[in-house]
């Protein structure tokens, strides 16, 4: 990343790592939440919103671990890690439910059935290519992971 001036000129690698970081943590989340909903046939919608909540937690844990690993406090990590995640992990939920919901048939898919898998594959593959133009167009602007590359 380049300095200029008060903006930082984000390279395309750079929002790619800034992503894939954001979506490790949302898919663990994601993956989670739709198996636990599924498991116990829960409806949808309480399914997704488990599936969201972990996702956004596992998302947030995982810069809040890596920034604490820089000697930042707890506080402070938690900050940051809200500073830096909250508009990739939204856009990205949005993305990737929303393409699990357009999918025929994948919110009454269940474990065992090829199509459960497939569809929440895709719709990681769909999050990931609408999340990294927001990732780099964010770090340009010294915003989401620009902020957590402050504490490395």
């Amino acid at each position: 990343m380049e300095q200029h001036g008060t903006s930082t000129t984000a390279s395309w690698p750079i929002a790619v790592r800034a992503t894939l970081h954001c979506l490790t943590g949302c898919a663990i989340g994601e993956v989670l939440g739709m198996a636990i909903g599924t498991a116990l046939a829960w409806h949808d919608a309480p399914t997704m919103a488990l599936a969201i909540v972990l996702a956004f937690t596992f998302g947030y844990a995982f810069t809040v671990r890596g920034v604490l690993r820089s000697g930042l406090g707890p506080r402070t990590a938690v900050r940051v890690a809200l500073a830096a995640d909250t508009v990739s992990i939204a856009v990205m939920e949005l993305a990737d439910n929303g393409t699990i919901l357009l999918f025929p048939g994948a919110m009454e898919a269940t474990l065992s059935d090829a199509l459960f898998w497939l569809s929440l594959a895709l719709s990681f593959v769909v999050a990931f290519l609408v999340t990294t133009p927001v990732n780099k167009w964010m770090i340009a602007r010294g915003k989401g992971h620009a902020v957590v590359h402050q504490h490395h």
